[in-house]
């Protein structure tokens, strides 16, 4: 049997008796680590190119759509276009990705979306492109999306292993927000200098080539492909529903993601009527202001790719829906650029902070058979509630403006955020000491729900588990805490109920 990790263990010392220094660490290591093996190289490199390509589509797509209408309206619906298939597609390819070749599946999609953006681009160049086409072109992009999502999410355990999750899930929005900083630096010279029509072929050829590098993938059979079906799709919808509304943690936390996403994340879908109205400038600076929200993204998924594990994910995952609040009210409340640009930086941060840790809490703690489901659903949040508020956005700012809307919906999201910090405790309990990737919970005795009974998080030993070993500390305590040692020593009292045990 393995030794508790809460015993003492003796320092290290040198040849004179002395400690030995510690050993320096890379803040990176678990980034390192994530991306060691060419299946990881592979992948988030084909990431890289195709999201790369994506932001500078959505950036000439949405200035394409403002200066065809000048409508704050029409550019809120071609962006719900785009992103609200995931509202009802989100469930049932989540339920196909649990049970089919996840490869093949995200093969297909890619291969779509490419198809999508070169026909947007062919369009623009003959002149024939039309309001109702790229509401109808961007309706497919985002059906095509929506099963692209689950497919290379859960693909990501069979890429590294389980211990390196939690910093690949980082590093690939890490990559999302480098190509957020990238894709917006590339399109507004692209735009200024041609036109809109060779930045969505920019997308078309990155698509393709994340399409030709899927072959070179070799991922382990075990997570390419899902669980053998067990009942009727819309049963197995059903199911994955049914599991994240009971579960104590996710249900609660994936429910205060979707309403920061209506409240808050719908400002980044508007960007072209906030450029031009409330700062008086142009495409460029459109580009200028969508990179600013990728540069915050990346310095904040730098910190949490470089901290490697899911202990206080909880904690960040709540207090970034305040955060972003704020920097929300800054950015509509001025008519400053340079001041709207440091606010873009700080919702970008915020959000990007958000986003990574719910996603790790999710991949960590949903059992593998229903991890297709519940990334489906948080594709569905990420993608479908920005997409909802940027249409009530767009309405309702045609009849008062951005700014008064956009303030009353910060004012919702601080009052959603002091709701989601009263559960704070409760989420964190039940996500942060979830079994580790790849321990089944379906046991004899068990629930799905919760991991079976009498079981160890972790393979932890039960001294670590709340009412254990007084000696070792409880399930809430994080790593190097509470667990019976203080710089590798007991604790006082500990020392004195060892000596009593004695």
């Amino acid at each position: 049997m393995a030794p508790c990790r809460g015993r003492p263990r003796r320092r290290p010392e040198g040849r004179a008796g002395a400690p030995e220094l510690p050993v320096f660490r890379s803040p990176f290591g678990a980034l390192t680590r994530a991306l060691a093996t060419r299946n990881a190289r592979i992948f988030f490199g084909a990431s890289l190119a195709s999201w790369t390509g994506l932001w500078m589509h959505r950036i000439a797509v949405a200035w394409l759509t403002w200066e065809l209408t000048h409508s704050a309206l029409w550019v809120g619906l071609v962006a719900f276009c785009d992103l609200a298939p995931a509202a009802v597609i989100s469930p049932f390819a989540g339920a196909i990705a649990d049970r089919a070749d996840r490869l093949r599946l995200a093969t297909i999609a890619q291969a779509v979306i490419a198809l999508e953006a070169a026909s947007v681009a062919t369009l623009i160049a003959t002149g024939n492109m039309r309001i109702e086409f790229l509401l109808a072109l961007e309706l497919c992009s985002g059906t095509a999306a929506s099963f692209a999502q689950p497919a290379r999410q859960t693909l990501m355990p069979g890429i590294v292993g389980p211990a390196d999750l939690p910093a690949a899930v980082a590093c690939n929005s890490l990559v999302f927000n480098v190509a957020r900083f990238i894709g917006p630096a590339l399109a507004g010279p692209v735009i200024a200098a041609f036109g809109v029509a060779p930045a969505i072929a920019c997308n078309a050829i990155a698509y393709g080539s994340a399409v030709l590098t899927m072959p070179l993938l070799k991922v382990d059979p075990a997570h390419r492909r899902g669980h053998p079906a067990t009942a009727s799709l819309l049963g197995e919808v059903k199911e994955g529903f049914t599991y994240v509304a009971r579960h104590p943690g996710l249900g609660p936390l994936l429910g205060y993601a979707a309403l920061i996403g209506v409240l808050l994340r719908c400002v980044q879908e508007l960007l072209p009527p906030f450029v031009e109205r409330n700062f008086g400038r142009g495409a460029e600076s459109l580009a200028m202001l969508t990179a600013c929200f990728g540069v915050g993204a990346l310095v904040s998924g730098l910190w949490l790719a470089a901290r490697g594990r899911v202990a206080g994910a909880t904690r960040i995952a709540i207090l970034a829906g305040l955060w972003q609040a704020l920097a929300v009210v800054g950015f509509v409340a001025t008519g400053w650029f340079p001041f709207g640009l440091l606010c873009a930086a700080l919702i970008g941060a915020s959000a990007s902070l958000h986003g990574i840790s719910v996603q790790q809490l999710a991949q960590t703690a949903a059992v593998p058979e229903m991890r297709g489901r519940v990334l489906a659903l948080w594709g569905q949040i990420t993608r479908a509630c920005p997409a909802l508020g940027a249409l009530l956005l767009g309405a309702s700012g045609e009849a008062f403006g951005l700014r008064i809307p956009t303030l009353v919906g910060a004012g919702l999201g601080l009052a959603v955020f002091a709701w989601g910090w009263t559960r704070y405790r409760t989420i964190e309990a039940a996500l942060e000491n979830a079994p580790e990737q790849g321990e089944s919970r379906h046991v004899a005795g068990g629930d799905h729900r919760h991991g079976p009974l009498g079981a160890h998080p972790g393979g932890e030993c039960p001294g670590e588990q709340r009412g254990g070993d007084p000696l070792r500390g409880g399930a809430d305590a994080q790593p190097g805490e509470g667990e019976g040692l203080v710089g590798g020593e007991e604790h006082p009292p500990a020392r004195r109920l060892r000596r009593r045990s004695g």
